[in-house]
């Protein structure tokens, strides 16, 4: 039997097609390809964008920077020694971008100028910490991205 260059060209159309469809099909259905949102809030975060650029600004522009270092005892977060430490309002969120169920937030009541995250808490791999906190009416944030 002989193949026009017609019948080839719709053939290799619904062999690409189906190649396509399979792919498809193989993407949306697998547990190995499935991948959750950064947030569920996704648009509301999105509005409340310039507030954070504002903060962050904030934070880049105090003489002496909010640290975070890793310690034996867990994870340190150094407020400025300048802030009084009963005044800092505000919270410390820790994202596991690898597992969702793994994030959290700590409030910040400290009496110190420090905040110990325990060592329990926190898995080997990487981490985003935001530290959002007020001080005397002013809103600040850090964003750090480290390796545990």
């Amino acid at each position: 039997m002989k193949i026009n260059w017609g019948t080839g060209i719709v053939i290799a159309i619904v062999a690409f097609m189906g190649f396509i469809m399979y792919f498809v099909i193989t993407m949306s259905t697998d547990k190995a390809f499935k991948y959750d949102l950064v947030t569920e809030n996704y648009y509301q975060k999105e509005l409340d964008f310039q507030d954070e650029i504002n903060a962050e600004k904030n934070a880049i522009r105090l003489t002496e920077k909010v640290t975070i270092q890793r310690t034996e005892k867990g994870l340190e977060v150094e407020f400025p020694k300048e802030f009084t430490p009963e005044n800092i309002q505000g919270k410390v969120f820790l994202y596991r971008p690898s597992n969702k169920q793994l994030d959290f937030e700590i409030p910040i009541s400290i009496s110190t100028t420090y905040l110990l995250v325990p060592e329990k808490r926190l898995l080997g791999g990487r981490w985003n910490i935001h530290v959002a906190f007020s001080y005397e009416n002013k809103e600040y944030l850090v964003k750090k991205e480290i390796q545990y």
